[in-house]
């Protein structure tokens, strides 16, 4: 059986499979240049070319046949190619391997890898290349996470995060604590194994290093908070515009994403389901859905869509409700604003202001879907309600490094949650034998988040979402 653990010379395509100029076929593992030359027109100038090179050739398949019984002597050709060669240590993975660069066909891409696959390679696994990138100490976890973040990344406020980690600043915040906690820990065990006469500080308190166990509490509690943030500018926010029919909702959608994609019409009840349309705003990806017109309907198709937009209104994450400012607030818009079915906070927004320019309320905003007027201070309401996080800065210049995947916060709970106990022990006066696991098991919780202390099933389980050609 295949599996994440082995040397073998692997081979996959690491573009997005279809016909483009160009694709890319990266191999890597034992022996994978060696194999790579025996396909290869020029084998001698892949087996001697140094790391970090380009090598210029054929791929060939040695094994057609020209006849029944006569084979060519030099093979068939398949398509005129670009190796880059890497040489272990300095790859990706830590492996010898090479990147070969074809032409993008599809009957090309397949072709090139029936050659591989006869010379030797298999298909790699999901994420396997990462993985091995992992194993060979060249990525630690949270760097190999933020590939697959990378690669997922919908704005650039998400890549650049993302970027962040890959270059390891969620690493060092981690190693700093782990640097606190082992002093702490340092500080128990020493008196654990000297008896408190023979030690000269007499005035020490019970905790050797408290301070930095407190420090180090308190930097895992930002790291916390962070989580969703973080998660925010990967997955973005689920934005619902919602309201009475005609009150221009699907004239805001398109305003918002700066293309007409709905339907805008002057008959209720044209929009009978929700559409969506991604749009960046200061980096947040939002998820933008226009829904059907809230109204009691006997049409079974529109009393369909208000269900669906009622459905999706208790899971979004920001709710942009209109009232359309000719006609005034209705009852049914006063009810919805008063008590809205679903966990969102609600932004009520004034529509067709240039015909209705007089606010009833102060706490709505004021806008023209139509000529885009106050659409600016609508979408500064709407970013200060979706990324309303509690600070994390507490005095700092530059915002700390953050946590992105639930993984990584369920240890940072973990290591947190054991600190905070030996922290209250310790204001018990508590032996220092039922504090010094605690601390240990802290140290680890924060190990298992770099890949210090991991399981196989762990492993699997996180590489095992990565695309197959990373």
């Amino acid at each position: 059986m295949m599996s994440y653990g082995d040397e073998a010379p692997i081979a996959a395509l690491a573009t997005v499979p279809g016909v483009s100029a160009l694709a890319l076929i990266r191999t890597s593992g034992k022996n994978a240049l060696d194999l790579l030359s025996r396909v290869f027109s020029r084998p001698q100038a892949i087996r001697e070319a140094p790391g970090n090179t380009l090598v210029h050739g054929w791929i060939i398949n040695p094994a057609i046949e020209k006849g029944e019984k006569e084979k060519k002597e030099k093979g068939e050709k398949i398509d005129d190619v670009l190796v880059s060669v890497y040489r272990a240590p300095r790859s990706y993975t830590g492996e010898d391997g090479a990147d070969i660069s074809c032409h993008g066909g599809t009957a090309t891409v397949k072709a090139l890898l029936r050659v591989l696959h006869g010379a030797g390679f298999r298909g790699a696994l999901p994420g396997e290349f990462t993985f091995r990138a992992f194993i060979n100490g060249k990525l630690d976890l949270t760097q190999a996470e933020a590939v697959m973040e990378l690669v997922s990344a919908k704005t650039d406020g998400a890549r650049g995060r993302a970027v962040s980690r890959l270059a390891g600043s969620l690493e060092k915040e981690l190693g700093e604590i782990k640097r606190l906690l082992a002093r702490v820990l340092a500080g128990v065990e020493l008196r654990l194994d000297y008896a408190e006469d023979e030690l000269e500080d007499e005035d020490a308190e019970h905790l050797p290093e408290r301070s930095k166990a407190e420090e180090a509490l308190g930097r895992l509690n930002v790291l916390a908070r962070s989580y969703r943030r973080e998660r925010l500018y990967q997955e973005g926010a689920l934005v619902v515009i919602a309201g009475k029919p005609n009150a221009g909702k699907s004239s805001l959608f398109n305003r918002l994403l700066n293309e007409e994609r709905a339907i805008v019409a002057e008959t209720p009840g044209t929009t009978r389901d929700w559409i969506e349309g991604w749009i960046s705003l200061e980096g947040v990806p939002i998820r933008l859905a226009d829904t059907a017109g809230l109204r009691d309907s006997r049409d079974r198709i529109e009393e369909n869509g208000v269900s669906r937009t009622r459905e999706l209104l208790s899971r979004a994450d920001g709710v942009l409700y209109l009232i359309d400012g000719t006609r005034g607030i209705a009852p049914e818009d006063a009810a919805f604003l008063a008590e809205p079915p679903g966990p969102a906070g609600v932004i009520g927004v004034w529509n067709k202001i240039d015909a209705a320019p007089l606010l009833p309320r102060r706490s709505l905003v004021g806008i023209s879907a139509k000529t885009g007027q106050g659409i600016e201070e609508l979408t500064r309401a709407l970013m200060t309600q979706i990324t309303s996080f509690p600070s994390i800065l507490h005095g700092q210049e530059q915002e700390p490094p953050g946590i992105a995947t639930e993984r990584q916060k369920a240890c940072i709970d973990a290591a947190a949650a054991h600190i905070a106990e030996g922290l209250a022990l310790a204001d018990t006066y508590a032996p220092l034998d039922l504090m010094a696991p605690l601390f240990r098991e802290g140290i680890n919780a924060l190990g298992e988040i770099t890949g210090q202390v991991s399981t196989a099933e762990i492993l699997e389980v996180m590489f095992g979402a990565f695309c197959v050609g990373k």
